[in-house]
């Protein structure tokens, strides 16, 4: 918190105290006068000392909260109390880390997490299988299925992994750079730990011994028509397996069912998403329609099944300059969620429930 400014009222008396019988004319002197006195070097130094007071008072003041919500007989809104005013503290004291990819592991767990939670939780009911194929510690590429009109889909998977993992695992996101182009979209991605999907920052997460999670598919996946609902497009030039080959890390396909539904997207204004400057411009069967009320996603039921690893650490070092190694890895990845989303699809009841 900045040093508080304390401006100094020149001695006034207060109108309260001021004597019935002065006349104005000499109070208005008076206050003149001492407002160019000189103010002793003693008085600099004892204002300095205020405005750090007033600094810290709010941190010393949710401490000593703090303090007393521990002191407090065992209790759980006790214990949630003192966690919440010490989170607090250590955010107005600057007491929290940020990597140098803006992750704030604290605020996403506390905050974040805890607001996407009841999206997960009761209105998309998102289940999920084989989450112990990602590996408990090491490096993972977590490669997934892109749909729905808008990335809620990369945010659900974050969730699945950060709350279901048996080692309570945390995975980065790679994005698309329109995302880091939003005010406002582009902090709270960079505090949830999402960076830019280039090869440079996913080769870095990975020798960290990250689990990254990359969506190839990309504008073409995420923006595709409603008829053309869980057919995977092109996953690019297989960069993702590059990246896996150079870290020798294993390459977990991930399929996502139930995303697909949640903005049937029927059809796109070109000549609008040209003049916005973005990839497409989304119609569906509420939006731009019922303007904000359009943005409200469909509560469909969602499955999150991750596959078997597929292990990367067996090649030599010259197998990430392999065309043909990383169109046939590409190809294998694609082929498993593809099979993967059928046959989620084929046991699916209902999009609903």
């Amino acid at each position: 918190m900045a040093d508080a400014k304390v401006i100094p009222f020149g001695g006034e008396e207060p109108r309260s105290k001021r004597g019935k019988g002065k006349r104005p004319g000499r109070a208005r002197t008076s206050r003149m006068s001492s407002s160019l006195a000189p103010v002793p070097p003693q008085r600099h130094l004892d204002r300095a000392e205020d405005a750090r007071a007033l600094s810290e008072e709010p941190a010393a003041a949710v401490e000593g909260v703090e303090r007393a919500a521990e002191a407090a007989p065992s209790g759980g809104w006790d214990r949630r109390l003192a966690h919440g005013l010490s989170f607090l503290r250590r955010r107005i004291t600057g007491e929290y880390e940020v990597d140098e990819f803006g992750y704030d592991e604290e605020l996403t767990d506390q905050v974040l997490m805890s607001a996407l939670r009841p999206f997960y939780e009761k209105y998309f009911r998102v289940e999920v299988k084989g989450i112990e194929n990602i590996p408990d510690k090491g490096a993972a590429l977590v490669v997934a299925n892109h749909s729905g009109t808008l990335p809620v889909d990369g945010l659900m998977l974050q969730v699945a992994v950060h709350d279901h993992h048996p080692a309570d695992r945390h995975i980065r996101m790679l994005a698309a750079d329109l995302v880091f182009m939003l005010p406002g979209v582009n902090e709270i991605s960079r505090k949830l730990g999402h960076t830019l999907a280039c090869a440079e920052d996913a080769q870095q997460l990975l020798e960290r011994g990250e689990v990254v999670g990359v969506m190839p598919e990309g504008f073409k996946g995420i923006g595709k028509p409603f008829s053309e609902r869980y057919k995977l497009q092109r996953f690019g030039r297989g960069g993702f397996v590059s990246t896996a080959l150079r870290a020798g890390a294993p390459i977990v396909p991930c399929s996502i069912v139930g995303a697909e539904e949640i903005y049937p997207m029927l059809g796109n204004a070109r000549t609008v998403a040209r003049l916005l400057g973005i990839p497409y411009f989304p119609l569906t069967p509420s939006w731009p329609w019922l303007g904000p009320l359009g943005l409200v996603p469909l509560p469909t039921k969602w499955t999150i099944q991750f596959g078997e690893p597929i292990p990367t650490d067996g090649y030599p070092a010259e197998a990430a300059d392999d065309p043909m190694l990383m169109f046939n890895l590409t190809d294998q990845v694609r082929e498993t969620i593809q099979h993967t989303l059928y046959k989620l699809l084929v046991q699916r009841r209902s999009v609903f429930f």
